[in-house]
C-alpha cells in the first residue's frame, strides 16, 4: 500500500494542486481500491476504472469530504 501512496503524493505533486491533497489519503485510497475490486469482480475488470473515477468526481466536487466518499461509495455499489 505504500507504494500506492507514494505514488498518490507524486501525481498530487506533479498537478500542483494541493486542493488534492485527500487524493493520498490512506483512507481514500483503500477506499477507492476497494471500490475498484467489487466493481471489477461485480461487473468486468474495465468497469473498475469507471467506478473509482465516478467516485473521485463525487469527491472532488465536495472538496474531499468523507461523507460525500461514504455516499458516492453506496451508489455506486448499488449499481454493481
Amino acid at each position: 500500500m505504500l507504494e500506492v501512496e507514494a505514488f498518490a503524493g507524486r501525481a498530487v505533486a506533479e498537478m500542483a494542486d494541493q486542493d488534492l491533497a485527500w487524493v493520498g489519503d490512506p483512507a481514500t485510497i483503500e477506499a477507492l481500491l476497494s471500490l475498484a475490486a467489487d466493481a471489477a469482480h461485480g461487473v468486468v475488470r474495465p468497469a473498475a476504472p469507471i467506478a473509482t473515477f465516478l467516485a473521485g468526481v463525487a469527491l472532488g466536487r465536495s472538496g474531499g469530504d468523507p461523507a460525500a466518499l461514504e455516499a458516492a461509495l453506496a451508489q455506486i455499489r448499488r449499481a454493481i
